[in-house]
């Protein structure tokens, strides 16, 4: 015999297995679009991808400065405003990865 709790258990279980797998309702629909009708998550999508351009382009700039004047110096030495850029460029990939991420 299952006991009491043990059903009650099973049921809650059930219940939030078929949540997760049954399609969201028209309310629930409706409540992720925007007043323009698009949908939230495409908006979000598309917003996503303009800062991951404009990160990338910025990525790319700071790059090539950083190569034009390594090639310009021959000394191993760096000077500040290319630590601040590789310092830069370090913290724009590390938000390109966790944008990707999410």
């Amino acid at each position: 015999m299952i006991s009491l709790a043990r059903k009650s258990f099973l049921a809650n279980l059930c219940t939030a297995l078929l949540a997760q797998v049954l399609p969201p309702t028209e309310k629930e629909e409706k409540a992720k679009r925007l007043p323009d009708g698009t949908l939230q998550s495409e908006a979000i999508l598309k917003d996503e991808q303009k800062k991951m351009l404009a990160d990338a382009a910025r990525l790319i700039q700071f790059s090539q400065e950083v190569e034009v004047e390594l090639k310009k110096n021959d000394h191993n030495i760096l000077s500040i405003g290319m630590l601040k850029k590789l310092e830069e460029i370090e913290k724009l990939a590390r938000r390109m990865r966790g944008r990707h991420n999410r």
